[in-house]
């Protein structure tokens, strides 16, 4: 059965493969260097995105809030001034996006480290960033930048399993920290 064949008698097939395709494509040097961007555990993080970019960057500030760590999400009504030694993780998958380099060069202008995930390497938010990872979308049968998002979610998720295994009882920890209002 080729890909068309299964994206149309099983299409989370589809989505599936083209996410595991992706993630083999991912630099694992750069990996470790995104993964030791998060080696501080008192270090303020602010993560950002825009669209579904956004949700995805929600998602990983909640884990890395739920391993202990001082994080927010730019934007919110709770989230303080970035400054010096704070650190501003940003997903844009053309690291073009306008609010996205502009929250880049502010943080640069603080004195903030600036991490990226981006599709384009050679983009403007690569250039400003201090740690950038490719993530190398080269095509997809899903629509808009579904295919980027997911495997930076899965990214994100990768770098909180690799810091809670560093962590005795994390899972217990984690739980704790879990919202207990919903």
């Amino acid at each position: 059965m080729d890909s068309r064949q299964i994206a149309q008698s099983r299409p989370w097939l589809a989505v599936g493969q083209e996410i595991t395709d992706l993630l083999g494509r991912i630099d694992a040097d750069a990996f470790a260097r995104l993964v030791q961007a998060f080696d501080d555990p008192d270090q303020r993080w602010f993560f950002s995105g825009q669209g579904r970019s956004g949700l995805v960057a929600q998602m990983g500030a909640m884990r890395l809030m739920h391993l202990g760590r001082a994080v927010h999400f730019v934007g919110e009504a709770s989230a303080p001034s970035l400054r010096r030694g704070d650190a501003l993780l940003i997903i844009s998958g053309s690291g073009e996006t306008p609010v996205s380099t502009g929250f880049a060069r502010i943080a640069k202008a603080e004195g903030a480290k600036v991490v990226a995930l981006t599709h384009k390497p050679a983009g403007t938010l690569a250039g400003i960033a201090d740690v950038t990872l490719h993530v190398p979308v080269e095509k997809s049968q899903q629509f808009g930048g579904s295919l980027f998002e997911q495997s930076c979610l899965i990214l994100l998720d990768s770098i909180v399993l690799f810091m809670a295994q560093q962590i005795a009882d994390a899972h217990r920890l984690m739980l704790h920290r879990h919202t207990n209002l919903q």
